[in-house]
């Protein structure tokens, strides 16, 4: 067995003992390491290395509890000889020459029938932590993750008990813990009170979307969506072939005028106007609650960021004020906890939300029931309601550090100072080309988001650009939109 075979670079995310057993799994599984052939001793493939032989005896142990090794007396660790059992060999690939014609190749174009990879969509570099100035919307700093806490509710979750409700197909089920903490902890939050047959888990409030459009959307339906707006709900409504109408806004939200009155759904973000932040005012609220009850809508509420206020109190729930079961209520965990866990909800009157489930087991059954009972747990716990604590505390800050950061460096810039939310939408100076702005800051180390994508027009204007503030240190935003206010006035000159 050469030496060369075994190495790898510690990498800090995990101990070595899991890099040392994930290298042996690797080779054993792709042949490296034949069936039957000898390891190293303890000792030889601790020096070879260069980590403790305790580890290494550790990770062989393992793996022979596995199945991956046999240990024998006086002799050492040997791969299992049937550790490759079950699995197919892989057939030989054909020659050219074997067939008389060449075969003809699957015309994949012909066969879509929509195109969502065409669709106009926000860009982001993956690699945005490696940038000193993320002005990127949409991510968390993982320094504020309550990792304790979590960790916590994941060991609760993993217990014998636990894991015997949550190992089995819940089919068209959802945690029944985690309902519970929807209906009684979140919602009275936001002044919903609602039964658990009016509640579904989804994965993220993108899937609850998609759900929506699926049941009630077709051809020809008028789906109404503020301008600018959330681009994935647009995508998503398009791609159901609806006329998709733009709704104004301004400071206090959505216009409430003769666009909705012709549209059969109308898709809001009252908390916070994605992407402006504006709040919809309560007279506004409902005046488009009484609109779409005499005209038959049926209007999506997304409670975008709803938890995160700066100033005065949170304004009550569209679905909180309506009397006619006229509100789909849409909301995710991803602002408070994290975009990657990818858990959100709905809420609409019973009907519906059982055509959903149904609709739902046809697509995933379930989002993943450890997941639901870990959050069911880290809310039943506290531990949700003290982080939007600590949370708006933190983003209070860095809101009102924004706020004076952008008075001193961009006062070419406009500006709505919102009520909450976790980003400032900015109107640049006329002649500003916000997409050539971005990719000038990046080089610099800046990320800021082109605002033209929230647009439904394709001429949209190009002015306007994004700086979120929920992924950046406190003391970054400062200097980073200095220097953002240096390269724009360079552009401009």
């Amino acid at each position: 067995m050469r030496d060369q075979l075994f190495h790898f670079e510690p990498n800090g995310t995990t101990t070595l003992q899991a890099q040392l057993r994930r290298m042996l799994v690797d080779a054993i599984l792709e042949g490296q390491i034949p069936a039957g052939s000898p390891l190293p001793s303890c000792r030889k493939m601790a020096q070879t290395l260069n980590i403790a032989r305790n580890t290494v005896a550790l990770a062989y142990q393992d793996l022979v509890e596995e199945g991956f090794l046999v240990a024998r007396q006086r002799s050492g660790y040997f791969v299992a000889p049937d550790v490759l059992s079950g699995r197919a060999t892989a057939p030989q690939r054909e020659t050219a020459s074997s067939f008389k014609e060449k075969p003809a190749a699957v015309d994949w174009a012909d066969r879509f029938r929509v195109h969502p990879a065409s669709q106009r969509n926000i860009e982001k570099p993956r690699n945005w932590q490696d940038y000193p100035y993320p002005f990127i919307y949409g991510q968390v700093d993982p320094g504020q993750f309550p990792i304790a806490a979590w960790r916590d509710c994941s060991r609760q979750a993993m217990g014998r008990a636990a894991v015997k409700e949550w190992s089995r197909d819940l089919f068209t089920e959802d945690d029944p813990l985690l309902v519970e903490q929807i209906r009684t902890r979140l919602l009275p939050r936001r002044g919903v009170r609602v039964g658990n047959d009016e509640i579904l888990v989804t994965v993220g409030a993108q899937q609850a979307l998609y759900l929506i459009a699926s049941l009630l959307i077709d051809a020809g339906t008028r789906v109404g969506i503020e301008d600018p707006g959330y681009v994935d709900a647009r995508n998503i409504f398009s791609l159901r072939g609806a006329k998709v109408v733009p709704l104004a806004i301004d400071r206090d939200g959505v216009l409430v005028d003769d666009r909705i009155a012709a549209c059969d759904y109308v898709y809001v973000t009252p908390s916070h106007q994605f992407p402006t932040t504006a709040t919809m005012s309560l007279a506004r609220r409902h005046a488009l609650l009484q609109l779409a009850a005499e005209q038959d809508i049926v209007v999506v509420e997304d409670d975008y960021e709803s938890e995160i206020n700066h100033q005065g109190t949170p304004s009550p729930a569209l679905k909180s004020l309506d009397r006619n079961g006229r509100v789909i209520f849409v909301a995710s965990l991803s602002k408070s906890l994290a975009p990657g866990l990818r858990l959100g909800y709905m809420v609409g009157p019973e009907p519906f939300i059982r055509e959903a489930r149904a609709l739902r087991r046809l697509m995933l059954r379930h989002p993943p029931a450890n997941n639901q009972r870990t959050v069911a747990l880290f809310l039943a716990d506290g531990h949700h309601d003290a982080l939007l604590r600590r949370l708006s505390q933190i983003y209070k800050e860095r809101w009102k550090a924004m706020g004076e950061a952008l008075t001193h460096h961009l006062p070419e810039c406009r500006w709505q100072q919102s009520q909450g939310g976790t980003a400032y939408w900015v109107e640049g100076p006329a002649g500003l080309d916000a997409r050539l702005l971005e990719a000038a800051a990046a080089k610099q180390g800046i990320l800021i988001e082109r605002g033209d994508w929230h647009f439904q027009a394709e001429d949209a204007p190009r002015r306007f650009f994004r700086l979120g503030f929920s992924s950046i240190p406190l003391d970054k935003i400062e200097p980073g939109i200095k220097l953002l206010g240096e390269i724009l006035r360079k552009r401009m000159a």
